[in-house]
């Protein structure tokens, strides 16, 4: 039934309506209208940000630990610029997110009035829909459809640009009923002829490979659930990207650990050797593949992917099938059960064998020290801290990102929230905050780097505002990490300024801002103050000091194939810095 409303509560009524809980924001004139009905209601609760980027990676973090849609608030002009960023992130790594932006009376819409920009022309690129709402007629449709599109086929964030007047306008709201698009009508269920052709491929092959993404978590708990049954009954071997870690199970034996630029040497070098490829919600980024026109050559390869564009994107693939990923495993599973396929047990104990020979190179070791902290046994003695306990791991960017990925193992979905596509410094902490409001009794961890935390370490505030006892473990080196690894491998050595000088006292910062700040910087102490931050009740920043030089690999230089990795027992210490060519391509 039609009820009569202004724009402002026609915007509080669908995100009830929708069943949201808290949104993420900050208030501006533009958007008054609908702060001023938010002070009136109790049903959804509004979490202050500092600033419009953190309420957007907020919603991401809040997103992808829930499977739910994230939603976000901000003014016009600079509060929308500033949620760019957000967005992108938002749609290279498939997060819903619903941002509402608010915008200057439509009569001034075009005279550069103040804080004033197009903001459906400045996020067309970087959303899956975006909509300027120029009559209150339309609101509660556009409202409805937003909600659809983030979260249908392949998730993404979505913008409603709401006008002041509109908010203040008066018209006529209907409920969500059959909520739908004219146009966009992702396909859900597969094709049939595609799955049996896939699972007839499966079973000729000689060196399988699972390949699996984010697609996998972003289908929802039950596709994470079906891969693992679709994987063992197979015997095949898996691995997965840095955004599907977690859909399968990082203590069970099939599987390689991660792929990619920073994968292990297992898992790339079966990859690249395999006969038989199954990539499921996965797309094929150029941080998997390395150089293309190398990448897995004798392989056939299978793609499923709920976006059709996806499919052939990057690399070629001999069976695509567009669907989504749960409902094509399940149809994998029964056909699979029907045909009870045999096997060549030869071919895959030999291709095990071979697999096992790669393991055994151990490419994740690292030389330890009983004097420094090296950044790979701080996040594996915060693993081992952690492991037992009900707990979310966000992470910044950089090499601590890398780290985190290798060395902190996740047996379950929606774990792990780190900026894989975008690669957005300052997403760790704002990420955390929604973690942390979603899971309020669980431990939330941002696996951080010195330089990337400051990039939105004013969001410490907001987790003291709403009492979030996030846990940010910083791996202190001094650098901006990954930028100085690269420049030694592949600019001579030439540091250009990731020489992160005037850091500040990261304990002072924190009792600065409310937080319990903590330090440690040998190895003999580390387990008791990683105890000691987990057991504190409130936000923590623990300033771990580590080896400043250290490198992150395995690594696949630019420009080279997958099998073609840089392993840290290649490289000794002084040749790190003078392993470049006369063309200044990195040498293995």
């Amino acid at each position: 039934m039609a009820r009569t409303m202004t724009g402002a509560e026609m915007v509080l009524a669908a995100l009830a309506d929708h069943g949201v809980e808290h949104i993420f924001g900050y208030p501006g004139g533009a958007v008054l209208p609908i702060y001023d009905e938010l002070f009136q209601q109790e049903k959804v609760k509004h979490i202050l940000v500092r600033q419009e980027g953190g309420a957007l990676h907020a919603a991401e973090g809040y997103a992808r630990s829930t499977g739910k849609v994230g939603v976000a608030l901000v003014t016009s002009g600079p509060g929308a610029t500033n949620a760019v960023t957000g967005l992108t992130d938002a749609l290279m790594d498939s997060i819903p997110l619903v941002c509402i932006t608010g915008q200057v009376p439509t009569h001034l819409i075009g005279n550069d009035a103040f804080q004033e920009c197009d903001t459906v022309g400045i996020t067309r690129p970087c959303t899956k829909h975006n909509w300027l709402v120029k009559s209150v007629d339309d609101l509660a449709r556009i409202l409805h459809e937003a909600f659809y599109i983030a979260k249908a086929g392949r998730p993404g964030p979505v913008v409603i640009d709401i006008p002041k007047d509109v908010q203040f306008a008066t018209g006529n709201y209907v409920g969500p009923s059959n909520i739908a698009h004219k146009t966009y009508k992702p396909r859900v269920k597969p094709e049939q002829m595609g799955v049996r052709e896939a699972v007839e491929l499966m079973a000729t092959a000689k060196r399988p490979i699972f390949y699996t993404g984010g697609g996998v978590i972003n289908s929802g708990p039950k596709a994470s659930q079906l891969l693992r049954e679709l994987v063992r009954l197979t015997g095949f071997p898996i691995t997965s990207t840095l955004m599907g870690l977690g859909a399968y199970p990082a203590s069970d034996k099939q599987w390689l650990g991660m792929l990619g630029m920073h994968g292990t040497y297992e898992a790339n070098m079966t990859m690249h050797d395999c006969d038989v490829m199954v990539a499921v919600g996965a797309r094929f980024d150029d941080r998997i593949t390395g150089r293309l026109d190398a990448f897995s050559p004798g392989s056939r390869k299978i793609q499923i992917d709920i976006d059709p564009s996806s499919i052939n994107k990057n690399v070629k693939v001999d069976i695509p099938i567009v669907g989504d990923v749960a409902y094509t495993l399940e149809d994998m599973l029964r056909i699979w059960k029907s045909k009870a396929p045999q096997l060549d047990k030869a071919a895959h104990k030999a291709w095990w064998k071979q697999i096992d020979q790669w393991r055994a190179r151990k490419s994740l070791s690292y030389k330890n020290s009983n004097d420094v902290i090296m950044p790979q046994y701080a996040i594996q003695r915060l693993f081992e801290l952690t492991k037992d306990r009900d707990s979310y791991i966000t992470t910044e960017v950089g090499q601590h990102q890398m780290w985190a990925a290798q060395f902190y193992h996740f047996d379950e979905p929606n774990r792990w929230m780190t900026s894989g596509g975008l690669g957005t410094m300052g997403y760790g902490l704002p990420a955390a905050i929604g973690a942390q409001l979603a899971h309020p009794k669980s431990l939330v961890i941002d696996i951080a780097g010195d330089a990337s935390i400051l990039m939105n370490i004013q969001e410490a505030s907001t987790a003291v505002q709403y009492d979030l006892p996030v846990k940010v473990f910083i791996l202190n080196n001094q650098y901006m990490g990954m930028v100085r690894q690269w420049q030694q491998l592949l600019h001579g050595n030439r540091l250009s300024h990731s020489y992160t000088e005037s850091l500040p006292d990261f304990v002072k910062l924190a009792e600065a801002y409310g937080w319990t700040g903590m330090q440690c910087d040998h190895p003999a102490d580390l387990d008791d103050a990683i105890r000691a931050m987990i057991d504190t009740k409130g936000p923590v920043i623990f300033d771990c000091r580590v080896a400043n030089l250290a490198n992150c690999f395995p690594m696949i230089p630019s420009g080279k194939a997958h099998n073609e990795m840089l392993l840290g027992e290649d490289v000794s210490d002084e040749d790190v810095g003078n392993a470049i060519s006369e063309e200044g391509k990195v040498l293995v």
